[in-house]
């Protein structure tokens, strides 16, 4: 690791306002997913709806991000560039609304707002997704995709959960964790306003490793033994081989948050699968990359550009 990843990790993730982002005008958008526990679960995010058909980007956050995320504003602002439509998605209760919280291979939410009826004259779909949201994306491209869905793109990913998650939670991270933490900290106070949760709020506030957040409260939530249990039947790279359409991983070679090595049992197998191209950048850090980015796609350099660019000649 070095700290110029350390360097692509923070710095592009400054609020928006300094880094005078503005995605293109967009409306709210609103969908229901249907869950087995608590029934009903409200869905949001901004849709940029230019034509109401031809193909849409969807886009879906990271772990403790929402529909605003920055990286969630520069994907729409290459989607309009390439001409498309744009909906970010908001997976459950990232809008700290208090309805839910979600996990990391909860797919359930995608098809909800796939099937929506703002989305219903879309003749193609796109899917982006950033860390744990591309994580979200490969999961759901290795089940069964909307027929519409084209190909899907993962920045970021990570495909060992448990391992990701011992990356994570080492002493020299605790500078991410404690923001990754922040952010489910607040998804979780809000959802305990409602109705009941696994533990206090006073306890999920003393919480200090992504371990034992899964443990306290995703786990049992979502019908899991233990992190372990969830981490072995959720994560996404034993199943790479059952991807039903193109898929794109972006990683960095020096992800801090996903280091490569939790990646590398997984796409240096012997083909892991005929579906997925994986491009490993040497200058980057999690979810941040130079401006100058350029991945030999025929669109504008930049992370976004030129992985929309890819999924466009995926999807022909």
């Amino acid at each position: 690791m070095t700290w110029n990843a350390h360097y692509w990790t923070i710095v592009p993730h400054a609020p928006p306002r300094i880094l005078r982002i503005k995605a293109p005008p967009s409306v709210p958008w609103a969908g229901k997913v249907m869950d087995p526990v608590t029934g009903s679960v409200n869905l949001s995010g901004r849709l940029r709806r230019k034509t109401g058909e031809g193909t849409l980007l969807l886009v879906v956050h990271g772990l403790g991000g929402h529909d605003s995320s920055v990286y969630a504003l520069r994907a729409a602002l290459a989607a309009e560039r390439a001409g498309l439509d744009c909906l970010r998605l908001n997976l459950r209760g990232a809008d700290r609304s208090g309805e839910d919280f979600y996990h990391a291979g909860l797919t359930e939410d995608i098809s909800a707002a796939l099937a929506s009826p703002a989305l219903a004259s879309y003749r193609r779909i796109l899917l982006l997704g950033y860390s744990l949201g591309g994580h979200v994306v490969l999961r759901y491209a290795v089940g069964e995709p909307d027929r519409r869905v084209g190909a899907a793109a993962a920045v970021c990913a990570p495909l060992d959960l448990d391992g990701c998650c011992a990356s994570i939670d080492r002493p020299g991270l605790w500078l991410y964790r404690r923001y990754l933490l922040a952010g489910l900290k607040d998804i979780y106070a809000e959802v305990a306003a409602r109705r009941p949760v696994p533990i206090p709020t006073g306890q999920a506030r003393r919480i200090r490793t992504i371990r034992a957040w899964d443990d306290a409260i995703v786990a049992p939530r979502h019908g899991f033994k233990s992190a372990a249990d969830y981490y072995a039947r959720m994560s996404v790279g034993p199943r790479l081989r059952e991807l039903k359409i193109p898929s794109l991983l972006v990683a960095a070679a020096h992800d801090p948050m996903v280091p490569w090595h939790t990646l590398r049992p997984w796409v240096e197998a012997a083909s892991p699968s005929p579906r997925l191209t994986v491009i490993k950048v040497k200058e980057g850090g999690h979810v941040g990359f130079p401006a100058r980015l350029h991945m030999e796609q025929d669109a504008p350099p930049g992370l976004e550009s030129q992985v929309v660019g890819w999924l466009l000649g995926a999807a022909e």
